[in-house]
């Protein structure tokens, strides 16, 4: 039978779970992804040997003609598969880095067309396959019981006398409005003389103290400019009208 809730104020439960980071080589993009809980990496550097939490190295692999024998698109989706259906103690995934898996991505459809570029596939079905195997990467990262967290590279605006006007992510602008329209937290990295600085670029809503159950991302949170407030007042419980009492002189 179905139960109503308990007619009562509620402190909300609410941890961010999907993270965009991005900043120069060296910034600390990685070193922060890797404090999330039980961490497992999609590695695009070629190093996934050298990390110091469980990576896989994605990749299209080839033959000794250089044709594509199992795309990096066939080893994400065997990889999401494993992650949403075998028993795992992993907790974060981690895409390092989102710029090189789309260049892998594009590379891995003109493969399969046999051409070098999308724009030689006729009727626009290169486009079109593949920004449906970007969207469904996102979307099934996304659906993960986990914190998924894109990293990429960074670039700077410059000004007509040549001075640097912004920093933002390398990826274009749409590829960005698909990754952090499904991220709730955009951080931007960077490293000024011996300091790592972390700072939210954009966010989805204010996350506060109190409302991030997940207290080991909490713990994390509050080491990043912005990505949380402090807790809310408590919301007061509601007082039961005191009582009237009568005494001997109010009788009279």
């Amino acid at each position: 039978m179905f139960k109503l809730p308990e007619n009562k104020p509620q402190v909300p439960r609410d941890t961010p779970r999907n993270y965009f980071i991005y900043g120069e080589t060296m910034s600390g993009k990685s070193y922060l992804a890797n404090e999330f809980p039980n961490p497992i990496v999609l590695n695009t550097d070629g190093n996934a040997s050298a990390n110091s939490v469980p990576a896989i190295q994605l990749i299209n692999e080839k033959d000794k003609s250089g044709n594509i024998t199992k795309s990096v698109i066939d080893q994400l989706s065997e990889i999401l598969l494993a992650l949403q259906t075998q028993e795992h103690t992993y907790e974060t995934v981690v895409v390092d880095v989102i710029d090189d898996v789309i260049d892998m991505i594009k590379i891995a459809v003109c493969g399969q067309f046999g051409v070098k570029s999308l724009s030689e596939i006729s009727y626009g079905k290169g486009y079109d396959y593949f920004n449906q195997a970007l969207t469904e990467l996102v979307i099934d990262l996304k659906a993960l019981p986990m914190n998924v967290i894109y990293i990429s590279r960074q670039i700077s605006e410059y000004d007509d006398k040549g001075n640097a006007t912004k920093d933002k992510p390398s990826l274009k602008d749409k590829y960005v409005n698909l990754i952090n329209g499904n991220s709730d937290l955009m951080i931007h990295t960077e490293k000024i003389g011996n300091n790592y600085n972390r700072e939210v670029d954009r966010k989805r809503k204010t996350y506060y103290a109190d409302q991030v159950d997940d207290k080991a991302i909490l713990k994390i949170l509050q080491t990043i400019r912005g990505a949380v407030e402090p807790a809310k007042m408590k919301i007061p419980r509601k007082q039961e009208p005191k009582k009237q009492t009568t005494t001997n002189n109010d009788l009279f």
